[in-house]
């Protein structure tokens, strides 16, 4: 047996064997740019599989070898590529600027860092995996825009003739001079190597005198300047000195280019990585820098508590107890996994999970009631009652006592939250109950909250809550 094939016989011993098939064929016999960031929520629709079982298997094949996992900062505006890093550790809490959208951005990792598989260059080599061998448009296609591009045939014949003036491959150490018509628009002449940008603001009555424009681009990623022009012939220079290959490209940056860079579809984002049990579970190594602390703008966290645990050692003994404390943590477990949740960890008694969206811990939550529930029936007795607070809000992935943990008043609400429950019933609040989703679900289950005022500790003001009964 080969290394890859044993490889992909540990695979489907450890992710779901279906996809790992799924995988595998799409090593086997998917074109390069398939195998060059593969967009894992993509893979799931287009396979029909489901998506937490695909992210799953992809992080599975990565850990085996046979992909390279990246984190891919992302401009907001054109969903351009700004940095790729091959850990989680690498990310820069500093600005990165685009040079395209002329803007400088923070990075939090909500919506603006990518996680994408590239398959390894041990298990089969792409053309992606030397970039400067790439075509102009391919290299805009698999390198520069993220998988959240959607560029099908139509947009792609839209960006190559109704939205570009030219574009060239002007290698390392040589000139080129474009001879341009301006029309009265605003054009960007972008360098996607070197994310350098000039803006030419075309305005005026038309000339026939041919105008003059030089550009260099070097090493130092130069400033994105601007120029004022006229409509009419222009002789643009171009020196690459950065000791690369350059694709200087002209975009006229009207409508057409800006629908063309909004059609958008999902991707996996590391705020959903961070989330994932199967990451937190085989990618331990792959935590944050000790001082290191990323930005999320909206995390939704549920803490669990058994009520009486003590009492509940004292009444049935050390070992009976054990045992059910044991099978309530499984079950717990199992109801946060498959909500696309993530134990962060336990303490005592206590469970602290973390999820993308808060109607996902809430259903987690109501799953929870319906298992103790369960539990007690099956052992003939009421032992388990567990105690359950939800809130959402902003916070800070950061490493804490050597695992990657949050922090924040999100996190001490959530906690506090819990704490005010006295039976089964579930805290959450309004950040939460806002949600369209949460309300969905309440109605569904026709649940009826009841609001109140309560004082938490630790926090200054009062704060409203609901309890669903």
């Amino acid at each position: 047996m080969s290394d890859t094939q044993a490889q992909f016989s540990v695979l489907k011993q450890t992710a779901d064997p279906a996809v790992a098939d799924a995988i595998a064929r799409l090593i086997a016999d998917g074109k390069d740019h398939e195998l060059n960031r593969i967009n894992t929520l993509d893979f799931s629709k287009r396979t029909g599989f489901d998506e937490e079982k695909v992210i799953s298997g992809f992080l599975h094949a990565a850990r085996l070898g046979l992909f390279d996992l990246s984190w891919n900062v992302l401009c907001p505006g054109c969903s351009g590529v700004l940095d790729a890093h091959d850990t989680l550790k690498s990310l820069r809490p500093d600005d990165y600027h685009c040079g395209l959208c002329a803007c400088g951005y923070q990075p939090s990792v909500d919506e603006q860092v990518e996680v994408a598989f590239t398959v390894s260059s041990n298990i089969r080599r792409i053309a992606a995996h030397d970039p400067t061998t790439l075509p102009l448009w391919d290299y805009y296609k698999q390198i520069f825009w993220s998988s959240g591009i959607e560029l099908d045939e139509s947009s792609f014949a839209s960006l190559t003739e109704e939205v570009t003036l030219d574009a060239l491959e002007l290698p390392a150490g040589e000139k080129a001079v474009l001879s341009l018509q301006l029309p009265p628009q605003f054009i960007i002449v972008f360098e996607p190597v070197t994310h350098s940008a000039h803006f030419i603001d075309v305005q005026g009555e038309p000339t026939t005198e041919r105008q003059q424009l030089g550009l260099i681009y070097n090493k130092a990623h130069p400033p994105t300047g601007s120029t004022t022009m006229r409509p009419g012939p222009l002789r643009l220079v171009l020196d690459n000195q950065a000791g690369v290959r350059t694709l200087p490209t002209v975009f006229i940056a009207d409508h057409a280019l800006h629908e063309l860079l909004g059609k958008r579809r999902p991707f996996l984002t590391a705020k959903r990585m961070l989330s994932n049990q199967t990451f937190r579970d085989v990618f331990k190594a792959d935590n944050l820098n000790i001082d290191q602390r990323l930005k999320i703008t909206s995390l939704t966290f549920l803490f669990t508590d058994l009520k009486g645990s003590t009492a509940l050692y004292e009444r049935v003994g050390d070992l009976a107890a054990f045992d059910l404390v044991r099978a309530h943590f499984r079950e717990l477990l199992e109801i946060i996994a498959s909500e696309q949740g993530a134990v962060l960890k336990t303490i005592g008694d206590a469970v602290m999970a973390t999820f993308i969206r808060p109607e996902h811990a809430l259903l987690a939550g109501l799953r929870m009631r319906t298992a103790m529930d369960k539990l007690n029936s099956e052992r003939g007795t009421a032992d388990l009652v567990v105690k359950i607070g939800i809130h959402e809000g902003p916070c800070l992935a950061v490493m804490l006592n050597e695992r990657q943990d949050y922090f924040g008043q999100t996190v001490n609400i959530a906690a506090r939250v819990q704490s005010l429950s006295t039976s089964q019933e579930i805290h959450i609040t309004g950040p939460v109950i806002d949600s369209p989703g949460v309300a969905t679900i309440l109605e569904k289950e026709a649940l009826k909250p009841i609001q109140k005022q309560a004082a938490l500790r630790g926090i200054a003001d009062k704060m409203v809550v609901y309890e669903i009964p």
